[in-house]
């Protein structure tokens, strides 16, 4: 039996516990979650598509895996259309909407969501020419700082101030550099060149005249990617399957009692305490 004409789409509870929409979530696939969507409400194609403001067609294509889902305000529409719940936003790489009722007043701490790095860059890049510090946790830091045209290298060193700059790079020669690459399909070699690569390009910053360049290495597994810019931290995680680039971004803002943007700073500065310089045994 359908649910009202018109209004959210609403799933029984149990089934946004369920294993295999929890995977389809974390992984974007809209196809599958809208197909879970129609066997857990009972609800028609021409229902789901009036809840998530899209033609009946266009939902039909996404279905049927003829087209793809890739921006945040389609997201963000299937997600408010199936009166999805915030543990399940979180997967999905969405804001809670807990804060709109309040129970976030005075901690709003996330302060936008984008669908991947490339809707953020203009507002990185910004920031990378103004902002007094810059903290980077990442793997090779590539497509970051290290070569000519990465995404922060021009603003950076094409500024007029100073600024301090602290970048963790996971260390080629750490076992979970071989786990690593087993995860995105890449050979090992390959992978830690490209480390070894970023390393060598950073070392030409070296006595830069506007950048106080650190660069230590970690050896952790990475599961945390962050750029911190004086008090905004835009955070992102490596999937097994997926780079930190392509994930979901969040804007965090420091916040009075707030845990999350608290949290990930005292994360990365423990990390950075016991981190190794290139070169070095000295933690």
């Amino acid at each position: 039996m359908e649910s009202a004409a018109y209004g959210p789409v609403e799933l029984p509870a149990s089934a946004w516990r369920r294993a295999d929409l929890r995977s389809a979530l974390a992984a974007r696939d809209i196809a599958a979650v809208l197909r879970f969507a129609q066997q857990y409400s009972g609800a028609s194609q021409a229902r789901l598509a009036t809840a998530t403001g899209m033609g009946q067609g266009r939902l039909n294509e996404i279905i049927n895996g003829k087209r793809t889902v890739t921006k945040l305000d389609v997201y963000e529409r299937i997600a408010d259309g199936l009166a999805m719940p915030d543990a399940a936003r979180a997967l999905l790489g969405l804001a809670p909407r807990r804060a709109e009722a309040g129970a976030l007043a005075g901690h709003a701490e996330i302060a936008n969501v984008y669908g991947s790095q490339a809707d953020v860059a203009r507002e990185l890049r910004e920031h990378a020419g103004t902002a007094e510090a810059l903290d980077i946790l990442a793997v090779r830091v590539l497509g970051l700082v290290a070569m000519n045209d990465s995404l922060l290298r021009g603003p950076l060193t094409g500024r007029k101030t100073p600024v301090r700059v602290r970048v963790l790079l996971l260390d080629p020669d750490a076992p979970a550099a071989a786990i690593r690459a087993e995860e995105i399909a890449e050979s090992v070699e390959s992978f830690t060149a490209g480390i070894r690569l970023s390393l060598a390009r950073l070392a030409e910053l070296d006595g830069h005249p506007r950048m106080r360049l650190q660069v230590r290495l970690y050896d952790d597994l990475p599961t945390w990617r962050m750029l911190s810019f004086d008090g905004t931290l835009y955070l992102s995680a490596f999937g097994s399957t997926h780079e930190g680039h392509r994930s979901g971004v969040y804007k965090l803002t420091a916040a009075a009692d707030g845990v999350l943007h608290a949290g990930f700073r005292r994360h990365y500065d423990d990390v950075w305490r016991r981190a190794r310089r290139p070169g070095g045994d000295d933690r």
